[in-house]
């Protein structure tokens, strides 16, 4: 080595995407004219951590080398660096390489955090993505303390959390002075309080909802306001199961990587579902994702979880058509120019629509004011490789009748359909190893093979609707759900009319197109 030139190495982890590739900071203290020098494709938040790391270093009482050069690398070079999680790491490996601290203490161990100018710590986004990977890796993680409800996710992990530059030194002079953070117990139980019986009549429309969250599939509600469109689409979100540890862990990640930090007091909801509802005017980067460095849209924070879209012809046809090749691959891919990211997308769809411009249309052209050229042309909003992967379409019409009842309170029967879809999501999983949403193709052949009758009727419906041959695929697919939910091994002809009688746009659309 060189005279009096003095070397660090610290670990900490960059963010892109969900992953979180580990950055080598290395830190060389070096004779010559006093500088502080970063380099290794830092951006404007990272090269400003010069001026918090000084800051904190004096504040603490610490020695910062003044009448050295300091380079500092960020490696590897060809990653770009974001933000400010690397400030702790780039005061440690000062630390280090001043001989302040001895670098066995900082083996096996990873740094993360902000610091403030007096040395404190703040919490960084994408922290679980970091803790994740540092875990697999079988090192500690020193993360701030506003982190530390993130961190309890983990039930397998070594991971301290501080509340300044001062604790942290502390730590890695003594013997495991700060304590390793004990893993939270996570809630299981429904997200939403709300209960299906709420909904008055509409027995179609709920008995579309059991189908819905048994098999996975994408659900549009049709008819005029007031009907309880969105209120079904509320009451899907507590048929469903709660998420597995590593699909719950997945939704934690993305929401970590957003800034929706999990405080302490509720993390133990990381395994709770979640409903999104964007409003119609969001645009495509809102909806799918974008940004520089890209940054994950309501379909991404929708994963394993419920995406409502109310007045879906209000959207903008270009948003709407961004939505056709996640639906279909369950992942989105953003590219920039200097920035390509993946984030995982596989949301279930749950969409409402007035089918008259006028916002009254019951059933019926005598109750609305718009012609059928102008309902056709509202309606083409909506493309028909969109329309062909939403498997269920629903009328929700207006029910008079139930206003000449007088309201009272209904027995719950959420929690009783729940468990019905439980036990139909586990006979999917032993037959199949997936809903029956996600059938491919070869699987459908196994699965959902129909008599020649059968498939017969089901081919004269397909031709008579013009539907394509994914609808068809669909078609099987849901009814191999509705034979699920009635414990019957095979498909049989009243399942395929069950699910023939989900297709109210079609027939709402080939209707008008016959006047």
């Amino acid at each position: 080595m060189t005279i009096g030139l003095s070397l660090a190495q610290v670990y900490t982890r960059a963010l892109q995407g969900i992953d979180a590739p580990q950055v080598t900071v290395e830190v060389c203290l070096a004779p010559g004219l006093p500088a502080f020098n970063m380099v290794g494709l830092p951006q404007t938040g990272v090269r400003e951590a010069r001026d918090r790391v000084r800051s904190a270093l004096l504040a603490g009482n610490f020695e910062f080398p003044r009448a050295k050069k300091i380079t500092v690398n960020l490696a590897p070079a060809d990653l770009p660096k974001h933000g400010a999680r690397y400030d702790l790491a780039i005061a440690v490996g000062i630390l280090v390489a001043s001989g302040q601290l001895s670098e066995r203490s900082v083996v096996g161990r990873e740094f993360y955090g902000e610091l403030t100018l007096n040395g404190d710590l703040r919490g960084v986004t994408g922290i679980l993505p970091a803790m994740m990977a540092c875990r697999d890796e079988g090192r500690e993680a020193v993360i701030p303390a506003d982190n530390q409800g993130e961190a309890s996710v983990l039930r397998k992990q070594q991971c301290v959390a501080a509340i300044s530059l001062t604790d942290v030194t502390e730590h890695l002079r003594g013997p495991h002075s700060l304590p390793f953070i004990e893993p939270c117990d996570a809630d299981i139980s429904p997200s939403h309080p709300g209960d299906i019986a709420d909904v008055v009549g509409q027995e179609q429309a709920k008995r579309a909802l059991l189908l819905a969250a048994t098999g996975g599939h994408h659900l549009l509600f049709v008819g005029p306001p007031g009907t309880g469109k969105t209120m079904l689409a509320q009451r899907l979100l507590g048929l469903l199961p709660p998420l597995d540890e590593r699909d719950g862990l997945e939704v934690a990640a993305i929401r970590s990587i957003t800034g929706q930090a999990m405080r302490t007091d509720n993390a133990q909801n990381w395994r709770q579902r979640t409903l999104r509802s964007p409003h119609h005017s969001c645009s495509a980067a809102a909806l799918v994702g974008g940004g520089s460095p890209p940054q994950p849209g309501e379909i991404s924070l929708a994963h394993k979880s419920l995406l409502f879209l109310d007045e879906l012809p209000e959207f903008s046809r270009h948003v709407l058509d961004s939505l056709r090749e996640p639906l279909e691959s369950g992942v989105v891919t953003i590219s920039r120019a200097a920035h390509q990211v993946t984030f995982p997308a596989r949301f279930q769809l749950v969409c409402a629509l007035n089918p008259s411009p006028c916002g009254h249309f019951d059933g019926n052209l005598s109750s609305a004011r718009a012609s059928p050229d102008q309902i056709i042309n509202y309606l083409g909003k909506l493309s028909g490789p969109l329309l062909d992967r939403i498997d269920m379409q629903v009328e929700v019409p207006r029910q008079p009748d139930v206003l000449q009842q007088q309201l009272k309170p209904a027995a719950p029967v959420s929690e009783s359909w729940r468990q019905r879809v439980i036990a139909a999501r586990k006979l999917q999983a032993e037959r199949q190893d997936c809903l029956n949403c996600e059938l491919s193709p070869a699987q459908l052949s196994e699965h959902c093979r129909l008599s020649d009758e059968d498939h017969e009727f089901l081919v004269k419906a397909i031709e008579k609707f013009g539907l394509s041959h994914r609808a068809y695929h669909r078609l099987l697919r849901l009814a191999r759900t509705i034979a699920d939910i009635e414990s019957s091994a095979t498909i049989g002809r009243q399942h395929l009319a069950e699910a023939l009688s989900y297709r109210a746009l079609d027939r709402l659309l080939h209707h008008l197109r016959e006047l």
